[in-house]
Order: C-alpha cells, then sequence, then structure tokens
C-alpha cells in the first residue's frame, strides 16, 4: 500500500465539470448513433430506383418501335433504361430482401461477439475504429454505381462487412451513456437520447432522397462520409467514464481518520452539492482490482435478460420491416417516386420519436417499463392492420397512421434497447459489478437483431403474394412480443409475480 499526506487545501470539486461531461457525452454519443442509423437509412429509399416501375417506360417504347419504320434493339429492351442489373428481374424483391439479409444476419451475429470484445478494449478506440470502416463500406456501396457495378455478390459482400462492423456502435454508446446517468430519469433521457435512431432515419432519407433520381451512389458516399468525419470527432473528442472513477480516470479512494475509533472510512471520490470541499488529510491507496467482465453465460443469467431478448427480436422484426420496406411500399400503394416516397417515410420517424420519449417517461413514472412495453405493443396490433387499410385512401389518412404507427412500434423498441438494457446491464444481482452493461447490452440487441433479418427477410418474399401478407405477418410478429413479455418482471413488482399482459396487472 503506497501511503502518501498531504494538506487540507480547499479543492474544487468535481460536480460541475461532471455535470459539463454528462452534458458533453450525452450530445456527442447521440450525434455518434445518429450516423450509424444515417448510413442505414438509404438502401430503403434506393430500393424504387434500382427497380422501377417500367410499365409506362415500355408502353412509350412500344407506340414509338410501331410508329418506326425501322426501330432500334435498344428501344426494346427497357428495363435496362429504367432498371439496375440484376434487379431488373421478375425476382426482384428477393434479391433486394437477401441484401437486407445479409447486412442484418451479419450485424445479428457479429452483435453477440462485440459486447464481449468492448467490454474488454477501450471503447474509444473500438468505436472509432467501428465507424471508420462503416464508412468505408458505405461508400464502397455507392461506388458500384459510380464504376457500374452489376454483380449482386459485390453488393452482398460489402452489406456482409458493414454489418459486422457497425456492431461496434450500440455496446458501445449504451455503455458510455449508462456509466454517466444514473437510474433515478433513465426512462427519460434514455428516451429523449434515443431519438437519434428516427433522428438518423430521417436525415439518412432525406440525404438519400436528394440524390435517389439523378446519381444513387451519393445517396451513400455522402452518408459515409459523414460516419467517417464522425469516427475522427469521437477518437478527438468521446471520454469515457469508467466502473472505477470520474471522466475515465484511475480510481482513488480517500480515507479519513477517526480520531475515536482510529479506523478508516473509504470512499469513492464523486461528484457532491457543494462546488468546494474542505479536504483532510488523507491516506491514498492503490486501486483495488478491477472486477472481470461477465461472461456471456452469466449475463444470460442475470433476471429478465432472456425475456426482454425474445420481446425485442419480435419488435425489431416489425421496426426494421418499416425501415427497409416502407419507402417501397409507399411508392407501389401511393404511386409517388422515389423523393416523394422518402421524405414521406420520415413520419414514421417522426412518431417513433415521440413513442420513445413517451415510452420512458411513463416507465419513469409508474416504475414499470415490462407494463409499458405491453401496452404499446397491444395497442401497436390493430393500428397496424389500420395503416394497411387507411392507406389505400390518399395521403391524409397515410400520414397520420405512419405516425400513430410510428410511435406504437418503436416506443417498446427504444425502451427495451435504452433503458431496459442499462436496468440489466447494472441489476443488483450483479453486485456492483457495472462491466456486464455492454455484455447485456449486446444480448439484447444482439436477438433483436435476429428479428430484424427475418422481418424485411420474410417481407421481401411474403410481397410477392400481395402486401396483406406482410401485414399480417407483422402483426403476428407484434403479438409474439406481447406473449413473451409476460415472462419479464418489473423492476418494482414483488419477488415473483409476473407482469400479465391480457390483464396488465403486475
Amino acid at each position: 500500500m503506497a501511503l502518501a499526506k498531504s494538506p487540507a487545501p480547499l479543492h474544487p470539486h468535481p460536480q460541475q465539470s461532471g455535470g459539463r461531461y454528462r452534458a458533453l457525452t450525452f450530445i456527442l454519443t447521440f450525434l455518434l448513433y445518429t450516423s450509424f442509423h444515417l448510413s442505414r437509412k438509404p438502401i430503403s429509399i434506393v430500393k424504387s430506383e434500382l427497380h422501377k416501375n417500367c410499365s409506362a417506360v415500355s408502353e412509350a417504347a412500344i407506340i414509338a418501335s410501331s410508329s418506326s419504320q425501322q426501330p432500334s434493339l435498344s428501344s426494346l429492351h427497357t428495363d435496362v433504361d429504367c432498371s439496375w442489373k440484376p434487379f431488373d428481374k421478375s425476382n426482384y424483391k428477393q434479391l433486394l430482401g437477401a441484401m437486407d439479409y445479409s447486412f442484418l444476419c451479419a450485424y445479428a451475429i457479429g452483435m453477440y461477439l462485440s459486447g464481449i470484445i468492448g467490454e474488454r478494449l477501450p471503447i474509444r478506440l473500438y468505436l472509432t475504429v467501428g465507424m471508420l470502416a462503416s464508412g468505408v463500406f458505405t461508400c464502397l456501396f455507392g461506388l458500384g454505381y459510380i464504376y457500374n457495378i452489376h454483380n449482386l455478390s459485390f453488393y452482398i459482400f460489402v452489406q456482409v462487412a458493414n454489418g459486422l462492423v457497425q456492431t461496434t456502435g450500440w455496446p458501445s454508446v449504451v455503455t458510455c451513456i449508462g456509466n454517466w446517468f444514473g437510474k433515478g430519469r433513465r426512462g427519460l433521457i434514455m428516451g429523449l437520447w434515443n431519438s437519434h435512431t428516427s433522428v438518423g432515419n430521417i436525415l439518412g432519407s432525406l440525404i438519400a432522397g436528394y440524390w435517389v433520381s439523378s446519381n444513387w451512389g451519393m445517396s451513400f458516399i455522402v452518408p459515409g462520409l459523414i460516419i467517417i468525419i464522425m469516427g475522427v470527432v469521437c477518437f478527438l473528442f468521446l471520454i469515457e467514464r469508467n466502473w472505477n472513477g470520474v471522466n475515465g480516470h484511475t480510481e482513488v479512494y480517500l480515507q479519513y481518520k477517526d480520531n475515536k475509533n482510529q479506523s478508516y472510512d473509504t470512499e469513492l471520490l464523486l461528484p457532491r452539492d457543494s462546488e468546494r470541499i474542505p479536504m483532510q488529510p488523507v491516506v491514498v491507496v492503490k486501486s483495488e482490482s478491477e472486477p472481470s467482465a461477465i461472461s456471456f453465460m452469466g449475463a444470460l443469467r442475470i433476471p429478465g435478460v432472456v425475456e426482454f431478448s425474445l420481446c425485442l427480436l419480435f419488435a425489431k422484426l416489425v421496426s426494421y420491416t418499416f425501415l427497409f420496406w416502407l419507402p417501397l411500399y409507399i411508392t407501389k400503394a401511393a404511386h409517388l417516386d422515389a423523393k416523394k416516397a422518402g421524405d414521406l417515410s420520415t413520419l414514421f420517424d417522426v412518431g417513433g420519436i415521440v413513442g420513445g420519449i413517451l415510452a420512458g417517461v411513463i416507465s419513469d413514472k409508474l416504475g414499470k417499463r415490462a407494463t409499458t412495453c405491453a401496452v404499446m405493443l397491444l395497442l401497436a396490433a390493430p393500428t397496424l392492420y389500420g395503416f394497411s387499410m387507411i392507406s389505400q385512401f390518399g395521403l391524409g389518412p397515410t400520414i397520420g397512421m405512419l405516425l400513430v404507427c410510428g410511435g406504437l412500434v418503436n416506443g417498446p423498441y427504444a425502451l427495451i434497447t435504452t433503458a431496459v438494457s442499462a436496468d440489466l446491464g447494472t441489476h443488483k444481482s450483479l453486485k456492483g459489478n457495472a462491466r456486464a452493461l455492454s455484455t447485456v447490452t449486446a444480448i439484447i440487441d444482439g436477438t433483436g437483431s435476429v428479428g430484424a433479418a427475418l422481418g424485411p427477410l420474410l417481407a421481401g418474399l411474403l410481397s410477392a403474394g400481395g402486401w396483406d401478407q406482410v401485414f399480417y405477418m407483422l402483426m403476428t410478429a407484434d403479438f409474439l412480443a406481447l406473449l413473451v413479455s409476460s415472462g419479464a418482471r418489473d423492476e418494482k413488482n414483488k419477488p415473483g409475480v409476473v407482469f400479465s399482459p391480457l390483464f396488465l396487472m403486475p
């Protein structure tokens, strides 16, 4: 033990700087993950450009060829003029679904490993490398247009690689925000913070929509450059707060000597209410050994991890089906061009922002995360059916239903991936070991990503038989999410009392 006595000066208290660091972490991690989602959105906007409705072009070509005495061969191959090979065939929905599945399947598999790796590496460096790599692969997809690449294997490879490197993002930012903010108003704070998902989707839609009709390669290159820039910002400014200290510094213990009992009281140097603290002579001791990172099986044994992971699987299936297929659905159902459909689809994310914040506020107020999720899931199922019906009746009803669906679908998704993950990652069963947060977050979001991979894939297969089948699939998934949430316990529930989604009773 190293001993060092010091006089009793007045030290500026870290409360004020701690508040600044919290604000910086909140804003910076918000922007970092906004750029992640911004780079995922272009593929859904570009889908309607990769395969256009060529009927109008074909009719014009037939008329032109019939009026000409010597029709040119190129005029008879109008599919080349309006669609991008290899997505110009009748099975284009399956091919587009395969691209979604390749990204999301790689993301789901990589997520289970990412949390474990992230617990053992510096978050700042881990996140920076992931963002730079993700930006490169996003740009690479856009370069397929610039260099006229029509090989499906190229696009599949880029999607798989991008899915793997993007797994560095979520466990890292949730760990940062969870370490800086306590449980007091975690639902509200996480609800506000998690709006980065919808903000990223909105910005990605607007950026991709700007170039989609003229040069869809730029719809990927610009978001790719943005996430590269944000990766550099992450490296320069992100401040980690480790389990054992303030602002990422080494743990320091203060031991105050009691004159009467001749004993030492040891406490962590953390922010206090006052701005300046009179310091007594202290003994600075070396920090205790750092607790080991939790194992994968150890994280699964935390109460609630399995139940909420399965609930997120089905909830994320619904959310990501909308993320990847909504613009194309609007194009077909409302007969809008790619840019207008992309702009209209952002309303789903606007509703998602409101839904995520509302879910956080309600769960904070009631202290019941599982109940809040179940109620929103219960309301989401009939809303999805209503959207499939009302979207046929014009723009006005479609706008209203997009907002409502976005709130009810993304509310539970946002709550589980943020506040619930942070709660479970700091569960009392861990006995103060805060190094489980990244692993728990990765398990929950990784399981959810399995649903995210299945949803767009099933949508691509089922849409060939009509969009009604897609909505039936979404409603079934929503009901299953509600069903598995019956095994989740609210934090304030009495031991052994399980929440029932059918009667909404704790």
